[in-house]
């Protein structure tokens, strides 16, 4: 079975889609079969890899409906070995479908599950919210990357996420585990930056990655051509950062996985 990682954070723009489609772009340049999971209505993972998401093949709003038909709606990009399971505005709708049913948190976990041994590592990307769609992404995965912004907010937003991901693991999911916190849009010539970093080190030791995210104008204007920053300009600094934390995540697997 696919290790499944979930990228989350409750506060937005911090890089969290950013990172879940780049990281999963690295994979697959390393020849590891992924599947991006957009578990995000406004679908930003689904354009970034240049899926048009007007389109009405399956995605994961009728997954959610059809747990049986779960394969039919993953799809193939035109990036080698990455495959996407793509998502669309309906997808605001399954808060409320869900809401009355019962074991409503397990439902994208039992459709992974389906699918799961045709990949090696499939990468969720979340709402920037702790709704039931983030949820059901913390249910399906063993491992949890957190996107943080230096900056002095997103340090409050790191409590609240680790009270909801302790909570997580105590009464869903107990096999959730941190992978890592990745400092993104990060200046080293920033003395609050610097001071962040420090403060996250402190707070949270060994599970910050070496690697961190530079601000880069590539990174902005990729999404914009429905490409991952690797696939629009692999020397820029936001391409090499990237492969640089898919490195560092192989790693920190595969020592999880021996563990």
């Amino acid at each position: 079975m696919a290790k499944v990682v979930v990228v989350a954070n409750q506060k937005g723009g911090v890089g969290k889609t950013t990172t879940a489609v780049n990281l999963a772009a690295c994979l697959a340049v390393m020849e590891k079969k992924i599947l991006l999971a957009d578990c995000d209505p406004q679908g930003n993972a689904t354009s970034g890899v240049g899926w048009d998401k007007a389109s009405r093949k399956q995605n994961l709003f009728s997954a959610y409906f059809e747990p049986v038909c779960f394969q039919d709606a993953v799809h193939a990009t035109s990036f080698p070995y990455l495959s996407l399971l793509p998502a669309t505005s309906d997808l605001v709708g399954v808060e409320l479908e869900l809401v009355g049913r019962e074991g409503r948190e397990f439902y994208l976990r039992e459709g992974i599950k389906q699918i799961g041994d045709a990949f090696d590592y499939v990468i969720i990307d979340c709402p920037p919210s702790l709704g039931l769609l983030t949820v059901n992404a913390l249910c399906a995965a063993q491992y949890l990357i957190v996107p943080m912004q230096c900056e002095f907010f997103a340090l409050e937003g790191m409590a609240q996420l680790m009270r909801t991901y302790k909570l997580i693991r105590q009464r869903l999911n107990p096999n959730l585990s941190m992978l890592g916190i990745i400092l993104t849009m990060h200046d080293a010539r920033s003395n609050l930056t610097k001071d962040v970093e420090n403060e996250v080190k402190s707070h949270f030791p060994g599970k910050v990655f070496d690697t961190t995210i530079p601000r880069n104008v590539r990174l902005s204007e990729a999404p914009s051509h429905g490409l991952p920053v690797i696939n629009y300009d692999i020397k820029s600094k936001g391409s090499q950062a990237y492969l640089k934390l898919a490195e560092e995540c192989i790693s920190r697997l595969g020592r999880a996985g021996a563990a």
